[in-house]
């Protein structure tokens, strides 16, 4: 069976780096760190207190009252990313709605809701009163739902949950589902709200997070010797994925072709990647395999980078496995060093990333890095500091997720 190729034909995010793609991709290229003292909740006493929070978010510029008591704010931000891409896209009336379906992602879904709903009942002298849209703001398949709802689209439609390898794992469910003829359009990507007491309380009690409250700004320092954990973002990124011949048909603005995704899992621990990479190295090499395509045929890597001490040398490790003497040409950044990490949405927005390095030739920097890590092979291009513009005729994205989960896609130049 031959299978049928896939092109990304509208892109949309909301993020800590901007409120819509262009935004988004101006603040990449400059560098621009995101982090800052959160303002979502009195954080005063949390050893924590800063995040890369969406900025001046305003809720009422995008659903009316009435409307927003449906969303956890998870939720709004699917709705809002996706509406920019299906703009983008252009998708009108004239195609089958019947063959256009949601494939979107999450981490921890509607976690404010459920806290929220949670703390009323305990203030509430544990009376059973609870929003009759608390589980529907909650449960993290609402964000595929209310995309589907708004637009009509009737074919397949869930959610993936794999932790920070969440939308990358939907990015592969939307390329097979085309590619096998299963549906011509899907938006895939993914949205997470976490920047929030027990989102913040809970991953620094497991030690992951930084604690830089006096310099925020230079906290996520992936590849750094100091580097001390991630920083918790929040935000969604959504990609309209398209059969090619159906784009051509309609004349859509094609920006790349995805062409291949691996999975994988290290088998190894709960929250600690596997020291060698294993896991890693086998969803790069699936990869590559389902791609049809070569190391030497890679020009830029999305790594995932999360700026843990562990993390980065592991990747690291696993690229110089997959890879060897290619590497050393191969552009790389973290550009989790800016947006700090999104859980189960950063893989949509890093996509985003690669999709700007093959359109734009601009190969988006890994910032805050101060004193390389005595690890790491100082020929490695990291792009540090600065972006760097050159040609770019096919770039990888890797993202890892607790559980050992590992993924993988590679996005092409349409040129090539």
């Amino acid at each position: 069976m031959e299978l049928r190729r896939v092109v990304v034909t509208g892109i949309g995010t909301i993020n800590p780096l901007g409120h819509n793609v262009e935004e988004y991709f101006q603040n990449l290229e400059a560098g621009v760190s995101s982090a800052a003292p959160i303002t979502n909740f009195d954080a005063s006493k949390f050893k924590v207190r800063f995040a890369c929070e969406v900025k001046n978010y305003d809720w009422s510029r995008y659903f009316d009252r009435r409307e927003v008591r449906k969303y956890d704010r998870f939720a709004q931000f699917a709705v809002i990313a996706a509406t920019e891409a299906v703009d983008d896209a252009n998708l009108g009336d004239d195609v089958n709605r019947r063959r256009c379906g949601v494939v979107f992602s999450s981490g921890v879904g509607g976690i404010e809701t459920y806290f929220n709903e949670c703390m009323d009942y305990a203030k509430g002298g544990e009376l059973p009163r609870f929003s009759p849209f608390f589980v529907p703001r909650m449960i993290a398949d609402l964000s595929a739902g209310h995309i589907a709802m708004k637009y009509g689209f009737m074919g397949p439609n869930y959610t993936v949950t794999s932790a920070c390898a969440s939308s990358n794992h939907a990015i592969i469910d939307a390329l097979n589902l085309i590619r096998l003829g299963k549906a011509d359009v899907i938006i895939a990507g993914g949205a997470e709200a976490p920047v929030m007491q027990a989102g913040v309380g809970g991953f620094s009690s497991m030690q992951a997070l930084s604690t830089r409250n006096d310099d925020p700004e230079h906290a996520s320092r992936p590849f750094d010797r100091d580097r001390d954990g991630f920083v918790i973002g929040e935000g969604a990124g959504a990609l309209v994925l398209e059969e090619y011949e159906h784009a051509v048909k309609r004349g859509a603005k094609i920006y790349c072709e995805v062409v291949g995704g691996g999975m994988s899992a290290d088998a190894y621990h709960m929250t600690a990647p596997h020291p060698e990479g294993e896991g890693a190295i086998l969803s790069m090499e699936e990869a590559l395999s389902d791609a049809q395509m070569q190391p030497s045929d890679i020009d830029y890597i999305n790594v995932h980078g999360t700026s843990t001490p562990l993390g980065d040398i592991a990747e690291l490790k696993a690229l110089e496995a997959v890879f060897g003497r290619d590497l050393k040409r191969i552009s790389i950044s973290s550009t989790k060093s800016m947006t700090g990490h999104l859980l189960g949405a950063t893989a949509a927005i890093e996509a985003l990333a690669c999709i700007m390095a093959i359109t734009r030739g601009v190969i988006p920097p890994t910032i805050n890095v101060e004193n390389l890590d005595p690890e790491i092979d100082p020929e490695l291009d990291l792009t540090l500091g600065v972006a760097r513009r050159r040609k770019v005729r096919a770039a990888l994205s890797n993202t890892f997720g607790f559980g050992g989960h590992n993924s993988t896609v590679i996005f092409r130049s349409i040129a090539e």
